[in-house]
Formats: structure tokens, sequence, C-alpha cells
């Protein structure tokens, strides 16, 4: 099961920092229309979820939800990303897994999907391709 997890999460990793990477510096504070964060802050919360749900759903702590300051830059993000990732990349190795951090991994891994893809419609609107989702 660790094997599995930690697949699935370097595979996260590899594909968020892609992502991340494909938005030019200039744009990393575009917004679309209606969105409520702009790029740089829709990775910075990706980042927090990540941290968040790891210390609370997998680790079993107590963490109330409590964004630190957004981190401005690109260079700033992208390696506060893979701090993140890395953490919970450690976190997956040495868990006893149980039904709830189980299910705590699968909610990380859906939140961090969920708002990637978000971040992938903003490229779009920028007139950027994507990267391509690798498997």
């Amino acid at each position: 099961m660790k094997e599995q997890f930690a697949a699935t999460l370097e595979n996260s990793r590899q594909y968020t920092l892609a992502v991340a990477n494909a938005m030019p510096e200039k744009d990393f504070h575009f917004k679309p229309s209606g969105a409520g964060w702009d790029f740089g802050e829709l990775l910075n919360h990706i980042a927090y979820g990540i941290e968040w749900w790891e210390s609370n759903f997998i680790k079993g702590n107590k963490t109330d939800w409590n964004p630190p300051p957004v981190k401005e830059s690109k260079k700033e993000i992208t390696s506060l990303l893979e701090q993140v990732y890395t953490s919970l990349s450690n976190t997956v190795t040495k868990t006893q897994w149980n039904d709830k951090s189980i299910q705590g991994f699968n909610a990380t891994i859906d939140h961090i999907t969920h708002h990637r893809g978000q971040a992938v419609v903003f490229l779009r609107c920028k007139g950027i391709e994507p990267p391509e989702y690798v498997y």
C-alpha cells in the first residue's frame, strides 16, 4: 500500500509542479473573471491544503484551518509546493495505515486534483497549453 500511495503522490507532485511551472512569472497573479483566487493564490491553497490534510487526517492531529500569508513569487510558491510534497511523502513512508489515514490520503489527493484542475483552466485562459497528464 505504501508503494502505491508513494507512486500516486509522486505523480501528483510532478504534475502539480509542471502546471505551476507552465505559467510565466509575469502571469502568476492572473485571475480569470469570476475566480476567487489568482493563480499563485490557488497554488498556495493547494500547498497549505496538503499540509493541513496531512496533519489532520493522516497524522491524526487537530490543526485549525489557519493559512499562512500567501507566498508571492513563482519561486517561493514552487518551493513551498516542493516542501509540502516532501513532507507528505515522508509521512506516507512512515504511516501505519488504517481506514482513517487511508481516507485522509485519498481526500488529500482529491483536494489537490480539484484545485490543480482549476489551475489548468487558468493556463488555458492565458492561451497556454497545459502539460500532458502522465499516469
